[in-house]
């Protein structure tokens, strides 16, 4: 059963990796379609969502996905924010969330407080 959970986890991230490298092509393979668009912004904090799913299905670490998804985000919403032009009314709020989470998270993470 362990090597099925590692087989998905590994699957999982690496489709979250090739939508945050190449989304169109995923959309392409996946859909049939193009992504263009904002659906490539969608596509990428997907991407970021499965990787944190693969590093948190990996055996033993639900804090490290949480902490890889909420950082990774963070930094993904602020780059948007700074050079990509997408400035929605929620688009600083959830940067700032994401940042104060990913502090507590890692702090939970340094500390070995994983319960």
């Amino acid at each position: 059963m362990k090597k099925v959970l590692i087989f998905a986890a590994v699957a999982e991230a690496a489709t979250g990796m090739a939508l945050l490298i190449v989304p169109s092509l995923v959309g392409q393979l996946l859909l049939g379609e193009d992504l263009t668009g904002i659906a490539i912004a969608v596509a990428r904090v997907a991407g970021i969502a499965l990787i944190a799913l693969g590093v948190a299905c990996w055996p033993g670490a639900p804090l490290v996905g949480i902490l890889t998804y909420s950082a990774l985000v963070t930094l993904y919403l602020a780059y948007l924010g700074f050079a990509g032009g997408l400035t929605g009314i929620f688009l600083w709020p959830a940067v700032a969330l994401h940042a104060i989470l990913s502090v507590f998270l890692g702090r939970l993470w340094l500390t070995g407080d994983h319960q």
